[in-house]
C-alpha cells in the first residue's frame, strides 16, 4: 500500500478543534497515513529555493495527497498559496520532467473545514455559491498539474459542532480517506 500524504494547513493548530480531530482520526485509524501541519513546519513561509527541493520529495514520495485546511473568507489559508506557489512552481516549470510529470497521475483530494451552514453556500445563499465553486482554483490547479480530483470532504459548522458531533465528524472522514484510498490505484500500479 502507498503512502497517503495530508497536508494540513490549518494557521494555529493548537487552536483547532475540528482540523485536529480530523487529522488525529485519520492517524490514528489508517495505515500509511502521514499528517504534515504545514504551519509547524514552516511558521516564517515556504520559500521555493530553501524548501521546495524537500517539498517536492514529499509529494513525489506520496500515492495519494490530501490538502486539508479551513477555509478562510472564501479561499484557502496564506500558507496554502504560498506552498502552491513554491512547490508546484519549481515542480511544473522549472523541474517539469524530474518532478512534475513524475507527479502527474497522483489523487488529490481537498478536506474543508467552513464555519457557516451548508445552506449559506449556495445561489442565493448569503455566501453566493456552492463550497465546490470556492475550490475552482485548486481544482484548475490539479487539472493544470495533471492530478486526478477527487471530491471533496467538507465539514460545515466545524468551530460550533458539539464534542459528540465533531467526534462522528472525524470518524466519517477517516471513513472517506479509507474508501478513497481502497479505491484509487497505487502509485506502484500506475507505473505498471
Amino acid at each position: 500500500m502507498t503512502k497517503t500524504l495530508i497536508l494540513l494547513f490549518h494557521p494555529d493548530l493548537s487552536r483547532s478543534n475540528a482540523n485536529a480531530a480530523l487529522a488525529a482520526a485519520a492517524a490514528a485509524r489508517l495505515p500509511d497515513i502521514e499528517v504534515v501541519d504545514m504551519q509547524s513546519a514552516y511558521p516564517g513561509g515556504i520559500d521555493m529555493f530553501r524548501d521546495g527541493e524537500s517539498e517536492a520529495a514529499r509529494l513525489l514520495a506520496a500515492g495519494r495527497i490530501v490538502l486539508q485546511f479551513p477555509v478562510q473568507w472564501y479561499s484557502t489559508p496564506p500558507l496554502l498559496k504560498a506552498w502552491q506557489d513554491a512547490v508546484l512552481t519549481r515542480m511544473f516549470y522549472i523541474n517539469y520532467e524530474t518532478e512534475g510529470r513524475v507527479l502527474e497521475g497522483t489523487e488529490l483530494m481537498v478536506a474543508a473545514t467552513a464555519g457557516n451552514v451548508p445552506e449559506t453556500y449556495r445561489a442565493g445563499g448569503r455566501n453566493m455559491f456552492k463550497i465546490e465553486a470556492l475550490f475552482a482554483p485548486l481544482r484548475a490547479t490539479a487539472n493544470r498539474c495533471g492530478l486526478e480530483w477527487s471530491p471533496p470532504f467538507v465539514i460545515y459548522e466545524a468551530d460550533k459542532l458539539p464534542p459528540e458531533a465533531l467526534k462522528a465528524a472525524a470518524e466519517g472522514y477517516a471513513d472517506r480517506l479509507a474508501a478513497w484510498i481502497a479505491s484509487t490505484p497505487t502509485a506502484e500500479a500506475k507505473v505498471a
